[in-house]
């Protein structure tokens, strides 16, 4: 590997510093250059730029499972193991994690819905299950705050809305978003935790207007809604803790192409069997 990040940099550097730096001899990495490359050497350099353009296209946000399963549907025959190994080598890693936290208004004298999801966070078909919770990203005006509601059953973003304020309107526009492009059946079951946002009766008037039944997660209790969570903190990995905002402007058009280029038609996700949303619910109806 020494040999070949010299050749790789040999125009930009001197051949003979470059072996000195790396402790290596000249007279070596010349004998090394004449040798015929072997067909492990010349696969793996092929892979290696293979995971280096879906490491780049993922964002940077890919580790070697998503990686390797994305280099298997490209007819690629190689190991995780070796896919890992590879990564390591050349420095390629994912994002690293940054904690976060969602803000809701849970002191309130509205009515609070039973816990009927009760983490049953595998659902069997489209439109069963939405998900809601609310969190927070910071830009140089101010706080920027983002309602979503997430379909249980593929993971996808199916309503969202941001503002400068955290408050019912907010949730609500969310909740309408999914309402005009899912346009689900009676019976689904909304699950979000117990703050003002989506305890009010404006709120609550939506969801029985539509034949959607509430549930809310314990008090205090925030893996009562972990796939929302995992949502959020995915986002934030992924894209907020990278960006400094300037405007809220600037900030939900970012978020807006996150999750509606990315997230749900790109992303690939390790509970789907590494689909996108978009990709799993496609295959699903199909099947």
């Amino acid at each position: 590997m020494r040999y070949r990040a010299i050749q790789e940099q040999n125009r930009r550097y001197p051949i003979r510093l470059m072996c000195r730096a790396l402790a290596v001899s000249a007279a070596g990495y010349y004998a090394w250059r004449s040798r015929p490359e072997s067909a492990r050497s010349v696969a793996a350099r092929t892979v290696l730029s293979a995971i280096r353009v879906i490491h780049r296209e993922s964002r940077e946000t890919y580790g070697s499972p998503s990686i390797w399963d994305a280099l298997l549907k490209q007819g690629h025959r190689i190991g995780e193991h070796r896919v890992a190994r590879l990564m390591r080598q050349d420095g390629i890693r994912a994002k690293t994690v940054k904690k976060w936290r969602a803000t809701t208004q849970s002191q309130h004298r509205f009515p609070v819905a039973a816990n009927t999801l009760d983490r049953q966070f595998t659902v069997e078909a489209p439109n069963r299950v939405w998900a809601g919770d609310l969190t927070y990203v910071w830009t140089t005006e101010g706080w920027l705050y983002l309602a979503v509601l997430l379909d249980l059953y593929s993971r996808a973003v199916v309503g969202w809305a941001m503002g400068p304020r955290v408050t019912g309107d907010l949730t609500e526009q969310a909740l309408r978003m999914a309402l005009t492009t899912r346009q689900p059946q009676a019976g689904l079951l909304h699950h979000s935790d117990r703050g003002s946002q989506y305890a009010a009766r404006p709120y609550q008037q939506v969801l029985t207007t539509h034949g959607i039944t509430a549930s809310m997660s314990r008090k205090g209790n925030c893996w009562d809604n972990a796939c929302v969570e995992s949502f959020f903190g995915t986002l934030k990995r992924e894209l907020v803790y990278h960006r400094r905002y300037a405007t809220r402007e600037e900030a939900t058009q970012d978020i807006f192409e996150y999750i509606e280029v990315f997230y749900n038609r790109k992303r690939r996700h390790s509970t789907l069997g590494y689909d996108s949303p978009a990709e799993f619910e496609a295959r699903t109806a199909v099947a």
